[in-house]
Protein backbone atom coordinates (compact mmCIF):
# COMPACT_ATOMS: atom_id res chain seq x y z
CA UNK A 1 0.00 0.00 0.00
CA UNK A 2 2.71 2.34 0.96
CA UNK A 3 4.34 2.53 -3.02
CA UNK A 4 0.44 3.16 -4.05
CA UNK A 5 0.46 6.21 -2.01
CA UNK A 6 3.83 7.33 -2.85
CA UNK A 7 3.01 7.17 -6.54
CA UNK A 8 -0.15 9.14 -5.56
CA UNK A 9 1.81 11.52 -3.17
CA UNK A 10 4.32 12.51 -6.44
CA UNK A 11 1.77 12.56 -9.28
CA UNK A 12 -0.99 14.30 -7.85
CA UNK A 13 -1.96 17.15 -6.00
CA UNK A 14 -4.77 14.98 -3.87
CA UNK A 15 -4.13 15.39 -0.32
CA UNK A 16 -2.39 11.90 0.56
CA UNK A 17 0.11 12.13 3.56
CA UNK A 18 2.47 9.62 4.49
CA UNK A 19 3.44 9.14 8.12
CA UNK A 20 7.20 8.70 7.31
CA UNK A 21 10.04 9.53 4.66
CA UNK A 22 9.60 7.20 2.35
CA UNK A 23 12.41 4.43 2.24
CA UNK A 24 14.60 4.31 -1.40
CA UNK A 25 12.90 0.69 -2.19
CA UNK A 26 9.50 1.66 -1.57
CA UNK A 27 10.27 4.88 -3.69
CA UNK A 28 11.22 2.48 -6.52
CA UNK A 29 8.28 0.70 -5.77
CA UNK A 30 5.78 2.83 -6.11
CA UNK A 31 6.59 3.07 -10.07
CA UNK A 32 4.96 0.34 -10.88
CA UNK A 33 1.67 1.81 -9.13
CA UNK A 34 1.91 4.70 -11.98
CA UNK A 35 -0.47 3.15 -14.39
CA UNK A 36 -2.84 2.79 -11.74
CA UNK A 37 -2.39 6.06 -10.90
CA UNK A 38 -3.38 7.46 -14.78
CA UNK A 39 -6.30 4.76 -14.38
CA UNK A 40 -7.73 6.71 -11.26
CA UNK A 41 -7.07 10.04 -13.03
CA UNK A 42 -8.19 8.72 -16.19
CA UNK A 43 -11.72 7.50 -14.49
CA UNK A 44 -12.23 10.89 -12.64
CA UNK A 45 -12.15 12.66 -16.09
CA UNK A 46 -14.36 10.32 -18.02
CA UNK A 47 -17.22 10.34 -15.14
CA UNK A 48 -16.81 14.50 -15.00
CA UNK A 49 -16.80 14.05 -19.16
CA UNK A 50 -19.72 12.09 -19.07
CA UNK A 51 -21.49 14.17 -16.36
CA UNK A 52 -20.45 16.97 -19.44
CA UNK A 53 -22.56 15.28 -21.62
CA UNK A 54 -24.99 18.37 -22.20
CA UNK A 55 -22.65 20.95 -22.50
CA UNK A 56 -21.31 22.36 -25.30
CA UNK A 57 -18.01 20.53 -26.01
CA UNK A 58 -16.27 23.23 -26.10
CA UNK A 59 -16.61 24.26 -22.94
CA UNK A 60 -16.82 20.67 -21.40
CA UNK A 61 -13.03 20.38 -23.19
CA UNK A 62 -11.76 23.64 -21.16
CA UNK A 63 -13.31 21.98 -18.28
CA UNK A 64 -12.05 18.84 -18.27
CA UNK A 65 -8.58 19.99 -19.09
CA UNK A 66 -8.63 22.91 -16.31
CA UNK A 67 -9.53 19.88 -13.84
CA UNK A 68 -6.76 17.41 -15.52
CA UNK A 69 -4.27 20.25 -14.84
CA UNK A 70 -5.60 20.96 -11.48
CA UNK A 71 -5.49 16.84 -10.89
CA UNK A 72 -2.01 16.60 -11.59
CA UNK A 73 -0.63 19.98 -9.50
CA UNK A 74 1.13 21.21 -13.14
CA UNK A 75 3.93 18.71 -11.93
CA UNK A 76 4.97 17.31 -15.39
CA UNK A 77 4.11 20.52 -17.10
CA UNK A 78 6.90 22.50 -15.34
CA UNK A 79 9.46 19.57 -16.26
CA UNK A 80 7.75 20.40 -19.92
CA UNK A 81 8.82 23.73 -19.76
CA UNK A 82 12.49 23.40 -18.15
CA UNK A 83 12.87 21.04 -20.71
CA UNK A 84 11.99 23.37 -23.59
CA UNK A 85 13.75 26.12 -22.12
CA UNK A 86 16.83 23.66 -21.52
CA UNK A 87 16.83 22.10 -25.25
CA UNK A 88 16.94 25.71 -27.11
CA UNK A 89 19.41 27.53 -24.46
CA UNK A 90 22.12 24.70 -23.54
CA UNK A 91 23.21 24.81 -27.10
CA UNK A 92 24.07 21.36 -27.36
CA UNK A 93 26.05 21.75 -24.14
CA UNK A 94 25.04 19.21 -21.86
CA UNK A 95 26.20 20.54 -18.76
CA UNK A 96 24.46 24.02 -19.75
CA UNK A 97 21.53 22.05 -20.44
CA UNK A 98 21.33 20.70 -17.28
CA UNK A 99 22.08 24.05 -15.47
CA UNK A 100 18.89 25.49 -17.23
CA UNK A 101 16.73 23.07 -16.15
CA UNK A 102 17.27 23.66 -12.65
CA UNK A 103 16.62 27.52 -13.01
CA UNK A 104 13.07 28.31 -11.86
CA UNK A 105 12.34 31.24 -13.68
CA UNK A 106 10.25 30.43 -17.10
CA UNK A 107 11.90 31.62 -20.77
CA UNK A 108 9.48 32.04 -23.57
CA UNK A 109 10.74 28.93 -25.36
CA UNK A 110 8.82 27.46 -22.06
CA UNK A 111 5.81 29.80 -22.19
CA UNK A 112 5.42 28.75 -26.47
CA UNK A 113 5.45 24.96 -25.65
CA UNK A 114 3.00 25.09 -22.86
CA UNK A 115 0.60 27.47 -24.86
CA UNK A 116 1.30 24.91 -27.68
CA UNK A 117 0.77 21.66 -25.45
CA UNK A 118 -2.57 23.21 -23.62
CA UNK A 119 -4.12 23.95 -27.14
CA UNK A 120 -3.40 20.80 -28.65
CA UNK A 121 -4.89 19.06 -25.60
CA UNK A 122 -7.85 21.29 -25.52
CA UNK A 123 -8.45 20.83 -29.27
CA UNK A 124 -8.29 17.16 -29.50
CA UNK A 125 -10.45 16.35 -26.02
CA UNK A 126 -12.87 18.64 -27.95
CA UNK A 127 -12.70 16.52 -30.36
CA UNK A 128 -12.94 12.87 -28.58
CA UNK A 129 -16.54 14.99 -27.03
CA UNK A 130 -17.97 15.41 -30.46
CA UNK A 131 -16.99 11.75 -31.35
CA UNK A 132 -18.32 10.32 -27.55
CA UNK A 133 -15.19 8.65 -27.46
CA UNK A 134 -14.39 9.77 -23.90
CA UNK A 135 -12.51 6.10 -23.24
CA UNK A 136 -9.38 8.22 -24.69
CA UNK A 137 -9.07 10.01 -21.52
CA UNK A 138 -7.97 7.59 -19.11
CA UNK A 139 -5.82 5.53 -22.24
CA UNK A 140 -3.74 8.96 -22.59
CA UNK A 141 -3.79 8.97 -18.75
CA UNK A 142 -2.70 5.43 -18.26
CA UNK A 143 -0.31 5.42 -21.72
CA UNK A 144 1.39 9.07 -20.38
CA UNK A 145 2.58 7.29 -17.24
CA UNK A 146 3.50 3.89 -18.34
CA UNK A 147 5.96 6.09 -20.41
CA UNK A 148 8.27 6.65 -17.60
CA UNK A 149 8.29 2.99 -16.19
CA UNK A 150 9.70 2.20 -19.85
CA UNK A 151 12.17 5.49 -19.81
CA UNK A 152 13.69 4.67 -16.08
CA UNK A 153 13.87 0.95 -16.87
CA UNK A 154 16.13 1.90 -20.01
CA UNK A 155 17.54 4.78 -19.66
CA UNK A 156 20.23 6.07 -17.15
CA UNK A 157 19.17 8.85 -14.75
CA UNK A 158 22.03 11.67 -15.94
CA UNK A 159 21.66 13.86 -12.64
CA UNK A 160 23.70 12.22 -9.37
CA UNK A 161 21.38 12.99 -6.35
CA UNK A 162 17.39 13.66 -5.86
CA UNK A 163 14.57 11.55 -6.34
CA UNK A 164 15.03 10.45 -9.91
CA UNK A 165 17.94 8.82 -8.96
CA UNK A 166 16.14 6.69 -6.01
CA UNK A 167 13.56 6.17 -8.79
CA UNK A 168 16.25 4.21 -11.03
CA UNK A 169 18.09 3.05 -8.68
CA UNK A 170 15.65 1.03 -6.85
CA UNK A 171 12.93 0.06 -9.70
CA UNK A 172 11.90 -3.53 -9.58
CA UNK A 173 12.78 -4.30 -12.88
CA UNK A 174 10.93 -7.92 -13.08
CA UNK A 175 7.64 -6.01 -11.93
CA UNK A 176 8.00 -2.83 -14.13
CA UNK A 177 8.32 -5.35 -16.93
CA UNK A 178 5.26 -7.18 -16.18
CA UNK A 179 3.24 -4.15 -15.71
CA UNK A 180 4.69 -2.94 -18.90
CA UNK A 181 3.29 -6.17 -21.07
CA UNK A 182 -0.28 -5.73 -19.05
CA UNK A 183 -0.36 -2.09 -19.60
CA UNK A 184 0.12 -2.53 -23.41
CA UNK A 185 -2.43 -5.48 -23.63
CA UNK A 186 -4.95 -3.51 -21.13
CA UNK A 187 -4.83 -0.43 -24.09
CA UNK A 188 -4.84 -2.69 -27.23
CA UNK A 189 -8.11 -4.69 -25.83
CA UNK A 190 -9.88 -1.56 -24.56
CA UNK A 191 -9.25 0.80 -27.52
CA UNK A 192 -9.24 -2.15 -30.19
CA UNK A 193 -7.68 -1.28 -33.44
CA UNK A 194 -7.67 2.75 -32.40
CA UNK A 195 -5.19 0.69 -29.33
CA UNK A 196 -2.88 -0.91 -31.39
CA UNK A 197 -2.19 1.65 -33.53
CA UNK A 198 -1.77 3.94 -30.54
CA UNK A 199 0.87 1.90 -29.07
CA UNK A 200 3.08 1.94 -32.39
CA UNK A 201 2.65 5.87 -32.31
CA UNK A 202 3.78 6.19 -28.70
CA UNK A 203 6.33 3.77 -29.17
CA UNK A 204 8.10 5.74 -32.09
CA UNK A 205 7.97 8.53 -29.99
CA UNK A 206 9.30 7.18 -26.97
CA UNK A 207 12.40 6.37 -28.96
CA UNK A 208 13.12 9.88 -30.77
CA UNK A 209 12.80 11.82 -27.12
CA UNK A 210 14.75 8.82 -25.92
CA UNK A 211 17.09 9.43 -28.23
CA UNK A 212 17.41 13.00 -28.10
CA UNK A 213 17.81 12.82 -23.71
CA UNK A 214 20.64 10.53 -24.70
CA UNK A 215 22.66 12.65 -27.27
CA UNK A 216 21.81 15.69 -25.26
CA UNK A 217 22.40 14.10 -21.92
CA UNK A 218 23.31 10.77 -21.65
CA UNK A 219 19.99 10.04 -19.94
CA UNK A 220 17.07 11.17 -18.46
CA UNK A 221 16.21 13.72 -15.53
CA UNK A 222 13.32 14.67 -13.54
CA UNK A 223 12.37 17.35 -15.95
CA UNK A 224 12.83 15.04 -18.86
CA UNK A 225 10.58 12.51 -17.74
CA UNK A 226 7.62 15.08 -17.07
CA UNK A 227 8.27 16.27 -20.34
CA UNK A 228 7.92 12.55 -21.75
CA UNK A 229 4.79 11.95 -20.18
CA UNK A 230 3.43 15.54 -21.36
CA UNK A 231 4.46 14.72 -24.82
CA UNK A 232 3.06 11.24 -24.82
CA UNK A 233 -0.88 12.70 -23.34
CA UNK A 234 -0.99 14.84 -25.96
CA UNK A 235 0.03 12.40 -28.73
CA UNK A 236 -1.95 9.94 -27.15
CA UNK A 237 -5.54 12.89 -27.36
CA UNK A 238 -4.43 13.86 -30.76
CA UNK A 239 -4.26 10.72 -32.32
CA UNK A 240 -7.58 9.13 -30.52
CA UNK A 241 -9.53 12.44 -31.98
CA UNK A 242 -7.90 11.41 -35.57
CA UNK A 243 -8.84 8.15 -36.03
Amino acid sequence: MTPFLIALQFLTSLPVRLREMPEPADLGRSMVCYPLVGLLLGIALWVVANGLDDSPNLLAAALLLALWVGLTGALHLDGLADSADAWLGGLGDRARTLAIMKDPRCGPMAVVVLVAILLLKFAAISALLAKGFTLALPLAAVAGRTALIGLFLTTPYARPGGLGEALSQHLPRPAAKSVLGVTAIALCMVGGWAGVSLLLVLGALFWWLRRAMLRRLGGTTGDTAGALLELTECAALVWLALV
